[in-house]
């Protein structure tokens, strides 16, 4: 098995409680609400949505993968930071064994936030992840990352 690792940092103009509320605890809830042409729903299939907790993501025909399912790992949400695991799905395809998640929020002097994700691919055998998979999956991460954020400017009041 191989480790493929890739951090990303940037800055939101939304403050890390708010933030963490929408796009980790909420998200359920809210992402397939705010992209139902692409996420059908989000369901706990296994536990209380804190650690140890299995989420299963349910597309719509307009994506190319049916579902995927998460373990969350840990859930700290006093210091707005989520480790979840993407351990079964279409998007894993069958090279991926999973993929290692860790999303943190930190408080910037402004009041807005620096997000700091980490992704670890973990591969099945010697199969090399490459760049342009890595950099899909980022551009789509980013995508739900920013309909939140407009979401959240229009909308101050919620998860406030």
């Amino acid at each position: 098995m191989r480790v493929t690792s890739i951090t990303q940092e940037f800055l939101c103009p939304i403050a890390p409680a708010r933030m963490f509320k929408a796009l980790i605890i909420d998200s359920k809830n809210l992402i397939p609400r705010l992209l139902p042409q692409f996420i059908a729903s989000v369901d706990v299939t296994q536990g209380d949505g804190g650690a140890g907790s299995i989420e299963q993501v349910n597309f719509t025909e307009a994506s190319h993968f049916r579902y995927v399912k998460h373990r969350i790992d840990e859930l700290d949400q006093d210091n707005f930071v989520c480790k979840y695991t993407m351990i079964e799905g279409d998007a894993l395809g069958d090279k991926l064994d999973s993929i290692a998640y860790e999303v943190k929020f930190e408080a910037a002097s402004d009041g807005s936030s620096i997000c700091k994700m980490t992704s670890k691919y973990n591969t099945i055998g010697e199969f090399e992840v490459k760049e342009e998979e890595i950099i899909s999956g980022k551009k789509s991460a980013m995508g739900i990352y920013k309909v939140v954020e407009a979401y959240l400017l229009e909308n101050p009041h919620v998860y406030s």
